[in-house]
């Protein structure tokens, strides 16, 4: 087995998770991350988990936006994150609408088989964070373990998510998972 397939995960839900929920973020001048999140990151990193971006983009479906706009709103988080020496190894993201019925929308698993194919990891070993019921489904159907963060929308779908581990934001997210390995 290749040493990257060892690697664990941390899967992310991009808006209301790593940044500021805005309703469909289309300037990169907007993106702004949450209070802590770039140190949370970079130790979750430290620690030797691999991170990736999973987001639901139906802004470039409904025409909202384009994806090159979408390419620059990624460019600005990857340079805020590295500001705090971080990198994502890979953000995957599916920018169809809802009615369009693809297998890539959350909670359907197609972005995190996609980052499996890519990046070589186990998904039942990983981490999947999010504000959604969307993302504590999709964490169920590849067996990850879900923490549903209350920034963004979590606070309203907490009652929705009780199989979830649940935490104020990304930073507790990141405590958790440490303590959990401490544990483990």
């Amino acid at each position: 087995m290749p040493a990257a397939a060892s690697r664990r995960f941390v899967l992310l839900d991009r808006d209301g998770t790593i940044n500021v929920e805005k309703h469909y973020l289309s300037d990169p001048g907007q993106m702004e991350l949450y209070p802590g999140v770039g140190p949370a990151l970079r130790r979750l990193q430290d620690l030797g988990f691999g991170l990736a971006v999973i987001t639901n983009q139906s802004g470039i479906g409904r025409g909202y936006f384009t994806l090159d706009t979408l390419e620059r709103i990624h460019q600005r988080m990857r340079a805020l994150l590295a500001a705090y020496g971080v990198v994502i190894d890979g953000i995957y993201l599916c920018p169809h609408a809802p009615e369009e019925a693809c297998d890539c929308r959350k909670p359907l698993p197609g972005m995190v088989e996609a980052a499996v194919a890519e990046l070589g990891f186990d998904p039942t070993q990983a981490f999947l964070v999010g504000d959604k019921t969307v993302d504590m489904e999709l964490a169920r159907a590849v067996g990850a373990t879900g923490i549903l963060v209350r920034t963004g929308h979590g606070r309203a779908h907490e009652g929705q998510c009780a199989a979830a581990l649940v935490v104020d934001d990304l930073p507790a997210a990141a405590a958790l998972i440490e303590r959990l390995l401490k544990e483990a």
